[in-house]
């Protein structure tokens, strides 16, 4: 009696046309006059289109797989930001080979489904529903490669994956003072100024304990500022004295005014002041202003049990961590600007002069 094995083995040897004519005649003979036979063949026929189905199913999916990692979108948002012309250059080059990709797919799943005669079957078929949902994910994962890669191209800069908060010049030759907060952890750091120009930056001291750290841009494209127009004030400032703050706890720069509402900060913590100003997680890092154009201080955060109550370390604290950086392990050197422009000018004026050295900063967490 023949086993199934060896009957699969016979059916699979008439399907693959391994059998001699004469066998090939015999067989189909039997086919005829059998019909659990002809079941069978019916059967494995199916069976093994289904596994073909799977295999290119995978392949396919492996293809993609191969161009994602080729063209590796994540990676390169340090690459190409603010460089638009080469976001370009990369869609270009890599557009044809997402078309041909997501083409394919189509092609394949459905010549698939029609050579298996699935194509008219019900949902409810198992193996259907599989293609279907493998087809799904195909046409998904192309799709959101393409938002993505047109959403860069689309924009002169590229949107984070968090806002840091805001940092200020702390001289002319690139030096940025923020929070400790704002880029701790952070894979990488950007700026971006008023003009939605993006600068690559690197952390080159950070003091936890005064929430004080200081980047530097090492951006090929960023150019000198001028000079700067405020100055830091090493004396402390005086209860309900008016100040104010820009930052960006949005996409846009933000004014808050407000006045000095205690001369030490939460619990009586002397590194910092208490204002009543209106600030949100964005203003994190960003600048204290007296009314005429001092820097006294850097906002730290809010007490979210007193509404309006804000908190700033104090600019003495800054200008402390600039004495413990090493001056001769860093690039250029920090000069601490002791001119300040800005005290003759209207509120509005010394705003209009500030706001190219105030920056939005945004970090990165791979």
């Amino acid at each position: 009696m023949v086993s199934e094995l060896d009957l699969i083995k016979r059916i699979e040897s008439y399907l693959l046309k391994e059998m001699c004519t004469q066998e090939m005649l015999q067989f189909e003979e039997e086919r005829k006059n059998n019909a659990a036979l002809d079941q069978k063949v019916v059967e494995h026929i199916e069976f093994l289109k289904s596994i073909k189905s799977y295999g290119d199913t995978k392949s396919l999916k492996s293809a993609m797989n191969a161009i994602h990692e080729e063209i590796d979108v994540i990676s390169l948002k340090e690459d190409v930001i603010e460089r638009k012309t080469k976001i370009v250059e990369l869609w270009n080059k890599y557009k044809r080979n997402l078309t041909i990709a997501a083409t394919v797919a189509v092609v394949t799943t459905l010549g698939t489904l029609y050579s298996t005669g699935q194509l008219t079957r019900n949902d409810n078929n198992p193996s259907y529903s599989a293609l279907k949902r493998d087809m799904e994910t195909i046409r998904k994962s192309h799709n959101a490669l393409v938002r993505n890669i047109n959403s860069k191209s689309a924009s002169k800069s590229i949107a984070p994956s968090q806002f840091g908060g805001t940092g200020f010049a702390l001289t002319s030759n690139g030096y940025i003072v923020t929070n400790y907060h704002v880029v701790q952890g952070a894979d990488s750091v950007y700026i971006q100024n008023n003009k939605g120009e993006s600068f690559k930056t690197q952390t080159v001291y950070v003091d936890p304990s005064y929430d004080i750290a200081v980047l530097y841009i090492n951006d090929p494209s960023f150019e000198h500022l001028g000079n700067l127009p405020y100055t830091f004030k090493k004396s402390l400032a005086d209860l309900g004295e008016d100040v104010y703050t820009i930052g960006y706890p949005r996409d846009e720069v933000v004014l808050g005014k407000g006045y000095l509402s205690a001369r030490t900060g939460f619990g009586g913590d002397s590194i910092q002041y208490q204002v009543s100003i209106p600030v949100n997680p964005g203003n994190s890092g960003g600048p204290l202003f007296d009314a005429k154009g001092n820097v006294i201080g850097v906002i730290s955060g809010k007490q979210n049990q007193t509404d309006g109550a804000a908190f700033a370390i104090k600019s003495d604290y800054i200008l402390k961590a600039v004495e413990s950086i090493d001056q001769d392990s860093i690039k250029n050197k920090i000069v601490i600007n002791k001119k300040n422009a800005l005290s003759s000018l209207s509120k509005t004026q010394q705003i209009k002069k500030m706001q190219d050295y105030i920056f939005m900063v945004k970090v990165y967490n791979n």
